[in-house]
């Protein structure tokens, strides 16, 4: 018994030495694992801070001196003279004042705003704009008219902005023979702001998402950034507005797809049992959508009505005549400045699509805005211009550098997370920082799920394919397509809609109908081929 005990004694022993040899190898493990995570996360945070210095040494020395405004700076309305030209509001400065996102359109459906005016005055100005787009009271229009004329603090230089650009529009419309009341999009879109850039990435005053800008026919590249055209970038509202009105027969409704897009405004209209306008429909809509016609409206009425609200539009600086100018050579803002002496700053705020301060004229024609006042200098002294310092501005390396960056976006690119992925992993395969990503996607954490979709912006990410996918959209829809009789042909699958292959294919909605002799009640049959575009 006694040595069975003594046994027992042993092996209970030996078990527990062996036991705390584990624990202590599985904390030493522990341990390190949680260094080297940290380490990770140290050389993240490095990788990041060196990612943002880098593309800051890609930015144009402009020798404007400090331009470091700061933020919490009131602006300030400012009654125009002869006297105080240099005292309006920069243009640069309100669009870094601005922010795209104030608005927020889930309030408009949420709350229930109040204000001293009666219901019964909102409807008798609504009903004496005389709007070609029929316009409606109720309290989801009361709330965001309550919204700009009383809570917003942007919006006298929304006036102040619209006097410039308003009538630009307006004529842009008139073209395309459009309601000029869709001006008002671009309020609420943007307010105003050429330079706007959303969360998601949407940019320039009637805030294109890529692929959308890019079917609608705006250049996207190293140097170009037509989303920050107004004009090119109205053009290109007004065909898409003309599409999507084709579609619907209501602007309500093509209003609101511009938010939601087309698919989800005919899901609702499914939903509603076939209704066909806004609000029949109100409550099918995606929620920030459902703000988005009631807040049209409400732009709409500031702008008729803001004196009766005691609002005075701010006086921005911004020229009152331009003249353009066809550029066929490399040209850059400051060869411009310091030749005949306009400020690249108004060069800047009247040529917003050029990012880089450079007009790539060598690679095709581009236009150039110069104030009228310095309309004489720039034809007498053009050729002395183009000479002007040259080499230093068109340095090959630094002309590489830009080229590499690849533009200001790039394709957007969907990507599934795996197991075993992280930010820092992601953010370095593609490229750009963590930061980049979380602020692409609205993370406040860094936690990630398997499954979960990411969308990537930026030159690098281009090249590359969402997880999972045999290729890009581009490839599989090329590969897809034949040609026949000098066009581009392409096969109808399940799921398709015409909307859906243009935006593929980079052609806009009106013109699939024209080489195909359809409509909006056309519908699509699998294993029909049907035209896209003239073959190159």
């Amino acid at each position: 018994m006694k040595k069975v005990s003594t046994f027992v004694l042993v092996f209970f022993t030996l078990l527990f030495l062996c036991d705390n040899s584990y624990a202590q190898r599985l904390f030493k493990n522990k341990s390190r694992i949680n260094q080297l995570e940290a380490r990770v996360d140290s050389l993240q945070k490095a990788y990041d801070s060196l990612y943002v210095e880098y593309q800051a040494l890609l930015q144009p020395v402009n020798g404007e001196g400090d331009d470091s405004d700061s933020d919490s700076e009131l602006l300030q309305t400012i009654e125009y003279n002869a006297d105080n030209i240099d005292s309006l509001l920069n243009l640069y400065y309100v669009q870094k004042m601005m922010d795209v996102n104030e608005v927020n359109m889930e309030e408009i459906d949420r709350d229930t705003l109040m204000s001293n005016i009666p219901d019964s005055v909102y409807v008798r100005r609504l009903e004496n704009m005389g709007s070609f787009i029929p316009v409606q009271f109720n309290r989801y229009v009361k709330n965001s008219i309550i919204l700009y004329t009383e809570k917003l603090s942007i919006t006298p230089r929304i006036l102040g902005l619209y006097s410039y650009y308003g009538p630009i529009m307006e004529g842009i419309f008139d073209e395309y023979n459009l309601p000029k009341e869709l001006v008002c999009m671009a309020i609420i879109e943007s307010a105003f702001n050429p330079k706007a850039v959303s969360r998601v990435r949407a940019k320039g005053m009637w805030q294109f998402m890529y692929g959308t800008a890019k079917s609608y026919g705006l250049t996207m590249n190293s140097f170009v950034e037509e989303r920050f055209d107004p004009v090119a970038s109205c053009h290109a509202a007004a065909k898409y507005l003309r599409d999507s009105y084709m579609i619907f027969g209501d602007w309500s409704l093509a209003i609101a797809s511009y938010n939601c897009g087309t698919g989800n405004v005919n899901k609702a209209i499914r939903r509603s049992g076939g209704k066909t306008d806004f609000w029949s429909v109100y409550e099918y809509l995606p929620r920030e959508t459902r703000g988005y016609f009631p807040a049209f409206i409400a732009a709409l009425y500031t702008l008729k009505y803001y004196r009766e609200h005691a609002i005075t539009p701010a006086q921005i600086a911004l020229p009152a005549h331009v003249d353009t100018f066809h550029v066929n050579r490399m040209l850059h803002f400051n060869q411009i400045s310091e030749v005949i002496g306009v400020p690249v700053e108004q060069l800047r705020d009247i040529n917003p699509q050029y990012v880089h301060d450079i007009i790539p004229g060598n690679e095709k024609t581009y236009i150039l805005n110069i104030p009228y006042s310095y309309t004489n200098a720039f034809a007498d002294k053009e050729e002395e211009i183009y000479s002007y310092k040259d080499s230093v501005f068109f340095n090959p390396v630094r002309i590489k550098h830009i080229k590499e960056s690849g533009g200001s976006d790039g394709q957007r690119v969907v990507y599934k997370v795996k197991s075993g992925d992280n930010l820092g992993s992601i953010a370095r395969r593609y490229r750009t920082t963590v930061a980049n990503i979380k602020r692409w996607n609205g993370l406040k954490s860094n936690n990630l799920r398997v499954g979960q979709r990411l969308y990537i912006y930026g030159s690098n990410s281009a090249g590359k394919v969402s997880s999972g996918d045999s290729g890009t959209a581009a490839d599989k829809s090329t590969s897809a397509a034949n040609t026949k009789d000098g066009y581009v042909m392409y096969t109808i699958k399940k799921g398709d809609t015409l909307s859906k292959i243009a935006s593929r294919y980079g052609v806009s909605l009106s013109s699939l109908y024209k080489l195909n002799n359809m409509n909006a009640k056309s519908t699509l049959q699998p294993g029909k081929k049907i035209r896209i575009k003239k073959a190159e």
